[in-house]
């Protein structure tokens, strides 16, 4: 049994689907120039960069399936100022969607059935 590492979570009334796959960690650490853990640590420890949240939340949205185009435009509409999102909402979603590619979703059950 394989596990999928999807994570859906509600922004602004709206469920949204995430998931980084191998591709997505591999395009994460090149845009970010940091390993995906590291970025992690980052998020966790409230030193992230501006690009560790919004290209985690693209890409997690890209993997899930929504094409670039689309998410690119819902990403940008949290991150503006006009969203009324606080900076520190987009850091934490971004840990629980890099956290459920690297260890698993909450969800998740660990080993064997």
């Amino acid at each position: 049994m394989s596990r999928d590492a999807r994570l859906v979570s509600r922004v602004g009334g709206t469920d949204f689907e995430f998931r980084l796959g191998w591709g997505q960690l591999v395009a994460l650490q090149e845009a970010c120039d940091a390993g995906p853990f590291v970025i992690l640590d980052r998020l966790g420890a409230r030193q992230w960069k501006a690009d560790d949240v919004s290209v985690v939340l693209l890409l997690g949205l890209v993997g899930a399936g929504m094409t670039h185009v689309e998410a690119l435009r819902i990403v940008e509409s949290w991150l503006g100022d006009e969203s009324g999102r606080l900076p520190v909402e987009n850091a934490a979603l971004a840990y629980a969607v890099l956290g459920a590619a690297l260890v698993g979703a909450p969800d998740e059950p660990l080993g064997k059935p």
